[in-house]
């Protein structure tokens, strides 16, 4: 009885200690994982920025070598405004792309992406809409370096070169020889100015040997987004050119932008329609300028020390404050990898994610899918800023719900529903993009809710009225979409999801798939919470929305697993099914307690797909996805599995990025995931009670119940 009792108490207590919170070292974590580059890697760019606009660099801290980076992860420089649309003279329109079907008797139109061989006007609307708008590159910043016989230098005269970012700082800095004379670059991005600043010291600069070249791309609807190459249509003017300041036009269709100069006593000289060359005086040998874009306004320009030092105050800002994870006490082998992903991942999602929009895919550093906006993603994208005490980037770009509504009860009313469909893939106006999958996705639709919910349970007290008076809105507008969305088997009486729908495992078909798990589960919670809402405000509660949430269909199981819908028997024998997204894992993890999962099934379920699943077509945010099913079964160590597995799209590179493939190289879903299993591991003590992992935490919310 003593042994069972003392037993009992050693796993009591090695419970507590296994995620405990801090206080914690926060530079020391930080800072052993600044990224040091010893030469050349089309993978290995570095990028500085502020969260709505991106600088990303190669080896000289600049982008003197583009080429050299186009079949990795290209330089760029990008921000949350730069959007171009092309001359539509024919009129294209989201009349001109309706797929009409029949949905339960009534005839519903989807904004649907032609082929070439259908309707040949469908088929053109449908590229001019996919490829309108578009972010747009804006400008290439480069070092301009001769050698000794007077030409421009190659990436190959560059020698012993060594690049440090500087996590706790926002700083490169860039070291590197040529034929004897050093260089020294350091750049820097302003936190409230869509500016850059850089620093150079070299004996070059004395012996007219260094300058500056500014590049402005065409805007393609490019895989990158960028032709540096197109010439005529576009251009780029000098507005005006005193003292110190040089203010720069530039313009592509009728979409324009402005670029300011602080030249720092330099000469400024065309060299082509749209490239310029700062040349510093040859009298000093440190030269520094900035560089700042604007879409409108007359911008404030800052010098290098200004910049600099707002950088060091801001980047401090945001190590010192919010959550923060130490892995340094653990004992199994991974997990100073881990701690590696997650600071990364931090400096990542908070230069390239936490704009006024929700980001693209690839952020702030090149175009995927045009540079517009997958809204199912948001969620991949944002909740863990709301996780690590960041909540006003959340909320930030919860504004964009709000500005979008119109669109989105438009989408609604001409289907057929009440409430408002959010879009899935979009740009600034809300606008569907034509799509064979993407508008037939619904998971987007109750994220809107979850945003809110995981607002109001970690606001205070005091403040939790202000964040139901501010999102009830979007909440209510949500249900009422769920509720009408989903229609009623009066043979079964229970409510039921498609067709037609494609659910978040895409590989399934839109014309069959019916009651797919995790929608099934994620519309339940999203509609009980939904009506929690209303008795918040004080409201009576919408009694479509109840019913639709105590009578949704059960999940689908077949074989003691859950199926990843009701019409895929066999899930896991018929190849077919076991591709994309394991998403029928999500149904609690992802999905907060509903009632509706049996921890047993779903333990077998993801043991089942760690076993036979199609590796190479996962995607990055389908680890933390697992990990956080796996933490919700009671099983850390399978989540640690998940999180660390060596998969194809689990690659985390050098500099953080969650590598996918050549077409992606960069995958921000998957940083941002990371992030967010992290933090719900530690807040619900789900890493591993092995002694092993003694994680040390501070200042993360709780997770949505």
């Amino acid at each position: 009885m003593r042994h069972g009792a003392w037993g009992i108490f050693s796993l009591l207590l090695l419970i507590l200690i296994s995620c405990k919170p801090g206080p914690i070292d926060r530079y020391a974590v930080v800072s052993r994982h600044n990224v040091v580059n010893t030469g050349f890697d089309s993978l290995g760019s570095l990028s500085v920025g502020n969260g709505r606009f991106c600088f990303t660099a190669d080896l000289t801290g600049l982008q003197t070598f583009p080429e050299m980076y186009e079949k990795g992860i290209p330089l760029g420089t990008m921000s949350d405004w730069g959007w171009v649309t092309d001359p539509n003279p024919e009129n294209y329109s989201i009349d001109d792309v309706y797929k009409t079907w029949n949905v339960h008797g009534r005839s519903v139109d989807y904004v649907h992406q032609f082929r070439e061989n259908d309707d040949a006007r469908k088929y053109a609307a449908s590229n001019w809409l996919r490829e309108n708008p578009r972010k747009i590159p804006l400008g290439l910043i480069g070092l301009l370096i001769t050698g000794d016989s007077g030409k421009e230098i190659s990436a190959a005269d560059i020698k012993e070169p060594r690049q440090k970012l500087d996590l706790w700082t926002g700083e490169i800095e860039s070291i590197f020889s040529l034929s004897g004379d050093s260089v020294k670059v350091l750049t820097v991005c302003h936190p409230e100015y869509d500016l850059i600043s850089v620093k150079i010291k070299s004996a070059l600069i004395s012996k007219n040997r260094l300058g500056i070249k500014i590049r402005f791309p065409f805007g393609a609807p490019l895989s990158f987004g960028s032709d540096i190459n197109a010439k005529g249509e576009h251009t780029t003017e000098i507005l005006s050119d005193t003292n110190n300041t040089i203010v720069l036009e530039h313009r592509q269709n009728n979409n324009s932008y402005k670029v300011l100069l602080w030249k720092n006593n330099s000469i400024i000289q065309r060299t082509g329609d749209n490239s310029f060359i700062l040349d510093p005086e040859d009298s000093e040998d440190e030269f520094s300028f900035s560089c700042q874009f604007l879409k409108d306004g007359e911008g404030r320009m800052q010098t290098f020390g200004e910049t600099e030092t707002a950088s060091k105050r801001a980047w401090d800002e945001f190590w010192s404050g919010g959550g923060a994870v130490d892995f340094s006490s653990c004992d199994d082998p991974r997990a100073m990898e881990l701690e590696r992903r997650v600071v990364l991942s931090r400096y990542l999602t908070r230069i390239q994610c936490a704009g006024d929009l929700p980001p693209a895919e690839t952020g702030l550093t090149f175009n995927s899918w045009y540079g517009k906006f997958h809204l199912e993603m948001h969620w991949w994208h944002s909740v863990h800023f709301a996780m690590w005490q960041k909540n006003e980037i959340l909320e930030r770009q919860l504004k964009y719900y709000s500005d979008i509504l119109a669109n989105a009860r438009k989408t609604a009313v001409h289907q057929g529903y009440k409430g408002v469909r959010w879009p899935k893939m979009t740009g600034p106006e809300g606008i569907e993009s034509p799509s064979a999958v993407g508008t037939y996705l619904i998971w987007q639709q109750p994220h809107a809710i979850f945003f809110a919910e995981l607002l109001y349970a970690n606001a205070a007290d005091t403040d939790k009225p202000k964040i139901l008076e501010k999102y009830k809105d979007l909440v209510f507008a949500t249900a009422d979409f769920m509720a009408s969305y989903a229609w009623h088997d009066t043979v079964s009486n229970r409510y039921c999801l498609g067709p037609v729908l494609i659910p978040a495992q895409e590989s399934l078909s839109a014309g069959s798939t019916i009651n797919p798990s995790f929608e099934l589960a994620y519309w339940k919670w999203g509609l009980k919470t939904a009506c929690e809402w209303q008795r918040r405000a004080g409201q009576a509660v919408d009694e479509s929305w109840d019913s639709v949430a105590q009578n949704i269909s059960a999940l689908p199981v077949q074989g003691g697993l859950y199926l990843c819908s009701e019409d895929t028997k066999d899930s896991y024998i018929n190849p077919r099914y076991m591709s994309d997204h394991p998403i029928a894992a999500g149904v609690l993890g992802v999905v907060p307690e509903t009632g509706m999962v049996d921890r047993k099934i779903l333990r077998n379920t993801l043991d089942t797909i760690a076993a036979v699943w199609n590796w190479k077509s996962t995607w990055g945010w389908d680890f933390p996805m697992l990990a956080m099913s796996a933490a919700a079964s009671g099983n850390g160590e399978k989540a640690i599995d998940f999180l660390l597995m060596d998969a194809p799209k689990n690659r985390y590179l050098a500099n953080g990025h969650n590598y996918q493939d050549r077409r992606l190289p960069i995958y921000l879903p998957g940083n941002g995931g990371l992030l967010t299993a992290i933090a719900k591991m530690c807040t619900e003590n789900g890493f591993p009670h092995n002694g092993k992992w003694n994680v040390r935490w501070e200042n993360l919310n709780r997770y949505p119940e």
